[in-house]
This record gives structure tokens, sequence and C-alpha cells, in this order.
């Protein structure tokens, strides 16, 4: 069965993005890039770096974890103000929102339903795992599915911003087991978290 995995980058006190919102990686964001976090990222997920930098870094490696990515609207919205309504064109890409009318991309799948029944039927279909890239509301939605966590953990902190799950979760303790580990000299850290169940 595939497996869900949100695969997300956070500051160390636990943030996805600022408080707007916006891409923090972006032309006046505060999230930096080093040259070994970057390299990491064509050399282990190269699927997951959206295609301008694809292109830019002439990456063209498939990739071997991930063949499908689920983002809510909020986080779609981030890359059609760049102009961008596909980010990922090599992905089965699919946006949850009951609020866009219609799809900005032929390639975009628009999914209007529950979030879970979907990714339950996602789970069922033949193919590599799918990729949760956001945001917080999705993330929260999607909580007991959630199979692995990803999170690539920048040496920095914000003191306030979007968390990796919605302000408005609900006191659910899950047990995670680390199942991989990559430190890099720059500080960032690459931890691999696998769902425990009872």
């Amino acid at each position: 069965m595939r497996r869900l995995v949100y695969y997300i980058a956070t500051t160390l006190d636990g943030f996805i993005a600022g408080p707007d919102g916006a891409d923090p990686t972006g032309p006046n964001g505060f999230w930096p890039i080093p040259d070994d976090y970057l390299q990491h990222i064509v050399t282990e997920y190269p699927e997951t770096l959206p295609a301008p930098a694809r292109a830019a870094l002439s990456v063209t490696a498939e990739g071997t974890r991930f063949d499908t990515v689920l983002e809510g609207r909020r986080s779609y919205e981030i890359g059609l103000a760049a102009g961008i309504t596909d980010a990922y064109p090599h992905l089965r890409h699919l946006v949850f929102s009951r609020t866009l009318p219609e799809s900005p991309d032929p390639a975009v799948e628009l999914v209007a339903d529950d979030p879970v029944a979907k990714v339950r039927e996602l789970k069922q279909e033949d193919g590599k795992d799918i990729w949760l890239i956001g945001g917080a509301e999705l993330a929260n939605a999607l909580y007991a599915e959630i199979d692995q966590l990803i999170l690539k953990v920048g040496s920095l902190t914000i003191g306030a911003g979007i968390p990796l799950f919605s302000h408005r979760s609900t006191f659910e303790p899950r047990r995670w087991e680390l199942t991989d580990h990559a430190p890099l000299k720059s500080g960032a850290l690459f931890l691999t978290y696998t769902r425990v169940t009872d």
C-alpha cells in the first residue's frame, strides 16, 4: 500500500512559513538555502523540486519516492501568484479546495471532496508514495492518514508563523520512530519519522 508522506521544511521552532503564509524561500523570504541542503534534495528527493528549479539545475531524475503530490489551496496559490499553474508537471498533482471554481491548469486535479476519503482511495492505487506538500490546514485534515514525516529542519527560529499542523488541530498524540536522518554541515537536518502503529 502507498504511504502518505508529509515532506516539509520546518524551522527549529516548528513553523513551515511566516505569519503571512508567503513562500519562505521566495525573493523576500527568510529561509536560507545552503548549497549542501539543495544538493541533498537534488540527490535524494529530485521529484520534489518544482519545475522551474529542476530546469535551472538541469535536474531530469524521475525520483524514486513520490509520483503524486497533494497540496491545499493556499499553498497552491503561492505558485499561482508567481505565474506557475503547475509547479510539478512531472507528478500527478492534486489541489484540495472547496472555493476554486475550476483548475487553472488542465494537468492539476481539483478535489472538493473529503481529503481523507480521497487519500484512502489514492493509497489503494498502484504507484509510489504520496507527497503531502502542505499546507498546515490540509496536513491537519489528513493528520490521521500520515504514515511518514520527512522534516527538512532549517537551522533557524522565527518565533511565530504557520505551524506544521494548523492552529485548529486537536490534541491527538501519535508516536513516531526515527527511521533515517541526514545532518548537513550547514546545520540543516533531514529527519525521517515513520508512524508507530499499535
